[in-house]
This record gives structure tokens, sequence and C-alpha cells, in this order.
């Protein structure tokens, strides 16, 4: 099988070559590449020594995989309610960290009990019958699903879980995708036929922040993996001019419209984000990884909150 990080790159390239809605300004991005050739992301990853499984922090562990088992859901924040000061996302991971500080350690068995009522409770978000409803819906899904996936394929185990993967992020990231929200992967039909465009965003961005979280040394091949395909870096992307959009795709975002999910439009934005990347990577040294985490953190300014980004409902970011 061809490796998930080559599946997103090369597809997310072919998509490009043929884009409709985005195009990418080759001298903002070496602009860019110039900004951030001797830049470093606070809480980038540094490599470390290579740690043994056995002495990760389970219960750390298996936080951080609840976190990204529902890091998801930015087309619900402009209207989930959010934390004094922080965004949907934030806000989200802020309130799931406190439930669990008071609560106690989550385990396999206890994800899979969870509801829509109870995530209703921990996330702070109304059952109104629409769109928060939803969301605490797919997260409950997304909760349940992993606590059945830890069960399953290693008898609830994050140890289990990580030693399956051999010291590989690429490894851990495709054992996730036995869980349907982690299957990113949208169709898009191009003139010589359809293109499974691979995403793979929650898949790729669980490993890294394991890394980032209870490690670092807790895997040798993090350099392989891509940017994580979401809608606040080609955002970030196109306040900085390197992403030029079809002029009604710009004003139904600017208008704060959502777009539908898997839709050309949405998937060529989020596919740019994994090109531009990529570029940076090649033009700055740096790993996609890295420079995903600078192009999210720049996000948070005034600038770019100030113009609305895209949003589509739906469960890969």
């Amino acid at each position: 099988m061809v490796p998930l990080p080559q599946r997103v790159r090369s597809s997310c390239a072919a998509l490009m070559a043929e884009a409709e809605f985005v195009d990418i300004e080759v001298d903002r991005l070496a602009a860019l590449a110039e900004e951030y050739r001797s830049a470093t992301a606070a809480g980038s990853t540094v490599v470390g020594d290579p740690r043994p499984v056995a002495s990760i922090d389970a219960d750390a562990a298996l936080l951080v995989l609840a976190l990204d088992a529902i890091n998801f859901g930015s087309g619900y924040h402009d209207v989930v309610r959010k934390d004094p000061g922080l965004s949907g996302a934030r806000t989200m991971a802020s309130r799931l960290r406190a439930y669990v500080g008071m609560s106690g350690p989550l385990t396999a068995a206890r994800l899979r009990t969870f509801t829509p009522a109870d995530c209703s409770q921990i996330f702070g978000q109304e059952l109104d019958g629409g769109a928060l409803e939803e969301l605490m819906f797919h997260f409950a899904v997304a909760l349940n699903d992993l606590g059945s996936w830890l069960d399953t394929e290693f008898g609830g185990s994050v140890h289990e879980a990580m030693a399956h993967a051999d010291r590989s992020a690429v490894a851990f990231a495709e054992s996730l995708l036995a869980m349907p929200y982690y299957r990113d992967v949208e169709r898009v039909d191009l003139d010589d036929g359809p293109l499974e465009v691979a995403l793979y965003k929650r898949a790729q961005i669980t490993a890294a922040d394991l890394e980032r979280e209870v490690g670092p040394g807790l895997f040798d091949d993090l350099g392989e993996l891509t940017a994580f395909a979401d809608n606040l870096v080609p955002h970030v992307l196109r306040i900085d001019g390197v992403l030029v959009l079809d002029p009604e795709l710009e004003a139904t975002i600017n208008a704060g419209l959502l777009l539908e999910p898997g839709a050309r439009p949405e998937v060529e934005l989020r596919a740019a984000g994994v090109v531009v990347v990529d570029r940076l990577t090649s033009l700055t040294g740096h790993r996609a990884m890295d420079l995903d985490l600078m192009l999210w953190e720049r996000g948070s300014g005034a600038r770019y909150k100030a113009v609305p980004r895209h949003r589509a409902r739906g469960v890969f970011y």
C-alpha cells in the first residue's frame, strides 16, 4: 500500500494541478518562505532520544487521543458557546481537560459510554435540535469509536496501540483509519475522471500531538507527515496573499456562508494548504508539522480574525 502521507501529497498535488477555485501565488509563497526560513514555532517538536513505549504516561496519552478524536467541528464554531478569549477549538479542548481533571483519567470503557447528553454537559453546548446537538452527536460517536477501537484492537491499552505502530507516526496514523471519522478522503470529478483526494488531517495530527504532549522520542518518521488540512491554514495563506480564490468563492466565504463539505471548492482549499506547506518545507528545511503549527498560530492574530474563514459542517476538521 502507498504510505498515507504519500497518498495525501500526490492526490492534493493532482487536484491543484487542475484547480478551478484556488490558485497559488508563487511570489508570495517565496516571500513567506523567506520569513519562515529562520523562524521556530513555539511548541515545535524537538527530536528526542528514542523513548520506550512503556515509559509513556498512558493516562496523558489517552487524553491526547480523546482531544484529537473531537478535534473537528470548526464549521460549527460560529454558533458554539466559547469560553472568554478562546477559540472554538481551544474551548472544546479546555472543557474536556477540565472534565478529566474533575472526574479522573479516561479509559476505553468510559469512552464507549459517552452519549450526546454527556457531551452536552462536558462541552457546555445545548441539545437544541439543531447544529449544536448535531455536533454533540458527532462528538459522542467519535469518543465511542475511540473507546471501541482501543478495546477491540488493543485490549484497551494505549501502550499496545503505540507498540503496534513500532515507532512510526505514519503507521500510527494509518491505524486510526479503522475509525470512520478519520477516513478523510473526498472524491472530486476531474476532466479525465474521478480523483480520490486524501487529506487525513486528524489521523496525522494525532501522532504529532502525541509526540508534542507525551514525547518527544516516540516516533522516528515525523518528517514524513504532511500539513494537517483544515480551514485555518488556508485562511492564513489567503490573507497573506499566497492563495488567490475565485471571486465568487471568496465572496461566499466573506459573507459567512457555509461551504458544502466535500464539494470541490472546499476540497481545493484544504488541498492547497497541503501543497503550499510542502513547498515551504522544501524552501525552509522545516518539517511540515512544524510549519503547520507556525501558520496555525499566526491565524490567532487580529489581522486574520478580522476576516471570515471558510466553514463546512463536517467531521474531518
